[in-house]
Order: C-alpha cells, then structure tokens, then sequence
C-alpha cells in the first residue's frame, strides 16, 4: 500500500490516522505492519465502507488538505476501504544497514540466512555484486543483466533490504556499510 510522502509525515507525526483505498480485495490485514520509506505503521483496523464514509473531516483524518484532493488520489473501480494506521517508531533497517560491526556470531547468522534463500537457484551473492558494480542503476536493467524478471528482482532486493544489505535510492539500489561486510564474506566463501 503507497503513500503519499506528505500523509506519511500526517501519519507520522499523528495529525492523520486513516488511509482510504478501493481494492477488489484488501492487500493489506488489521494487526499487520506497514513499513514506509518514514517508518513503520500499524494497520489498526481495516474495514468496507460506502462513499458516504468520504467526508471533509475524513480527508482530514487521511492527511488530506480537501476531500476533493482525497477523491483525485482515490482508484475509481473497487470497494472502498478505510484503514485505520498508527505510527509505531522508525524503519528498523535504517539503524541495522548502518551496523557494519559484524561479530563472528551475528555474520555467521546473516551467512546462513542468504544460503538458506539460495537453496533451490542462486541469486543472492550475483545480485549483491550486481548492486555494488552498479549503484543507482534501475531496476529492470539490472534484472535485464541477470536474466531475470524484474518483478522477481525487485522482490529479490525487498528480502536483502529487511536483512539491512542494500538501501533504496530514488533510482536502483546501492549496498548499504552492512551488505558491503557480507558481501566481503561471502566472496571469502568457497
């Protein structure tokens, strides 16, 4: 589920509580996390409503300056959702990607990780080369290179950036201090 940079910051700092959608079905559950490029969001409740639900004081409560603004945001086609979301605290991935102080214990453990996702076709130590030769580059070019989907890359990096090993940038990716030291040593592996 997107958000708007500007209703993140009404999340984030409690201004906002609600988020309308229009889904077929919902993708995202009550009691579930929403991790935004601000934070982190608990998904309080999420419940079908009808139009009547978009008042003025609802788009308020979405972050919104106007309901006219909110109805612009809002898919035309599907059910209408309010979801209700409270800020929980920061991206744990931004202190864990800073963290390059690997003990022994704790890069053994990130190893292990990383054999475990490649047990039925490697792809972890070529897309973290992949993303340290080429910082910046996008997406689908460096999915492209690897032969692969870059749907499936692009869901590929998600699983290294909640391990702290590489960081979103407006274009492509770069390895964050972290990934560089397990990169280092998984090169060492044989």
């Amino acid at each position: 589920m997107l958000i708007k940079r500007s209703n993140l910051q009404r999340l984030v700092d409690g201004s906002a509580t609600l988020a309308f959608r229009r889904w077929r079905k919902p993708t995202v559950r009550a009691g579930g996390r929403l991790t935004t490029e601000l934070g982190v969001l608990a998904i309080e409740a999420i419940e079908q409503v009808g139009d009547d639900a978009l008042t003025e004081e609802a788009a308020r409560q979405a972050g919104f300056d106007s309901l006219a603004e909110l109805l612009d945001l809002l898919r035309p086609e599907g059910d209408l959702y309010r979801i209700r979301l409270r800020y929980l605290g920061p991206d744990p991935r931004i202190s864990l990607r800073d963290s390059d102080q690997l003990d022994d214990v704790d890069l053994q453990g990130v190893v292990e990780r990383l054999e475990a996702m490649d047990r039925h076709k490697a792809w972890v130590r070529p897309t973290l080369e992949l993303i340290e030769r080429h910082p910046g580059r996008s997406a689908p070019d460096l999915a492209a290179e690897l032969g692969r989907e870059a749907k499936q890359f692009k869901a590929n990096v998600r699983r290294l950036k909640a391990l702290g090993l590489t960081e979103s940038l407006a274009v492509g990716y770069r390895l964050s201090p972290r990934g560089g030291v397990v990169l280092a040593a998984l090169k060492q592996r044989p």
